[in-house]
């Protein structure tokens, strides 16, 4: 019985290592054929690393705020007889936008002219009579204070009628209505707001180490996220006399012109202040640059050697600004160096790739994309 035991067992052995080996084998022979194994290369286009001169800029985040801005709103307390405006029209300087109810104080105006029209006559009288000393300096004295009284009274009534008629305080463009009609308005109450949008201030900010290089004239680009392909110019304007001691940074306005009035208050901009100075750059195209967190980086073709196919080798650089299709290398690449354009995405370190530049974007430093 045990004799039997043991040649079972031993047969059992026998079949797991001749498994075993079979198995050792077939993974030994995967190994091997994964390190024979070459991937197909990748076709991709290049773009050849060239240098140009860009102008200096200094960049920030901005916002638009208008030359001219306020809540046009009721100085006195009264009822709104009349709206004159329409909402998001352009008005002129003087126009009458709301009138509030004036009777009362058109019928005290009436007695109140009588009252300086009778107070003139007497001075008048009072001062034919005072050369002759009818009457006493005392009396022509009063005659004369007595009239300027009227006359006050009755500007001051003049006062209250024109600040019930509310007209615009400079020329621009009106918001949204707020008042109705028959509306009892009180003292502060608004009514409409009104924007002067042409020319616009632009606000930003910039490092106190940037100060130096900043001057009143200074051309500034601004894109704005509704139209990024059509950039604006201004010049800066205006900067304020002291560093924000939270920040450290320096307040700069550019004023704008906004003839077609597509900027509005309120919105984000980016901003370019523009340098005297130039400096010389080396540009790659955009869309070669792989950005990660880590660093960014692109891909430099080697060239073919031995008969084998081009190979790419993954490059970090230093970037700098962007202009149009391309951006400029601060560190990282050398001058006449291939790097791949586009289909970088799909690359890794020691690749084999064809060139093929059929398709090959045509990289501008001013696109101007259709509308299609």
């Amino acid at each position: 019985m045990k004799k039997r035991f043991f040649i079972t067992l031993s047969v059992l052995v026998f079949i797991v290592a001749i498994l075993a080996a079979i198995k050792t084998l077939q993974i030994k022979t995967m190994i091997d054929q994964g390190k024979k194994f070459a991937s197909p290369p990748e076709t991709v286009t290049t773009a050849v690393v060239k240098s140009d001169t860009w102008s200096n800029e200094l960049t920030a985040v901005g916002s638009l705020a208008p030359v001219q801005g306020v809540t046009v709103s009721a100085e006195l307390d009264g009822k709104v007889v009349k709206i004159a405006f329409q909402a998001g029209h352009t008005v002129k300087k003087g126009d009458l936008l709301v009138c509030q109810d004036t009777a009362s104080e058109e019928a005290q105006l009436a007695g109140a002219e009588a009252q300086v029209r009778i107070a003139r006559a007497d001075l008048l009288r009072a001062a034919r009579m005072l050369p002759d000393k009818i009457i006493s300096q005392a009396d022509y004295d009063k005659a004369k204070a007595t009239y300027d009284q009227a006359v006050s009274q009755a500007q001051n009534i003049r006062a209250v009628i024109a600040k019930k008629t509310i007209r615009a305080p400079f020329g621009g463009r009106l918001g949204i209505r707020q008042v109705n009609l028959g509306q009892m308005l009180k003292q502060g109450d608004p009514i409409v707001t009104l924007d002067s949008l042409d020319p616009i201030y632009v606000n930003f900010s910039l490092p106190q180490q940037q100060v130096e290089l900043l001057r009143r004239g200074l051309p500034v680009r601004v894109v704005c996220d509704s139209f990024p392909c059509d950039p604006a110019a201004g010049k800066i304007t205006a900067m304020e006399p002291e560093v924000d001691s939270k920040t450290r940074n320096i307040k700069v306005q550019a004023t704008l012109p906004n003839k077609n009035e597509r900027f509005h208050p309120g919105m984000f901009v980016t901003v370019a202040v523009e340098l005297p100075t130039r400096q010389k750059s080396l540009i790659i195209p955009s869309t070669a640059v792989l950005y990660a967190p880590y660093g960014d980086s692109v891909f430099v073709v080697s060239d073919a050697k031995d008969g084998k196919p081009k190979t790419v080798r993954q490059q970090f650089v230093r970037l700098g600004r962007k202009t149009g299709d391309f951006v400029a290398v601060n560190s990282g690449l050398r001058e006449d160096e291939t790097v791949v354009s586009t289909g970088a995405f799909k690359l890794h370190n020691g690749q084999a790739v064809v060139v093929s530049n059929k398709l090959s974007p045509d990289f501008k430093l001013a696109p101007t994309p259709e509308n299609n």
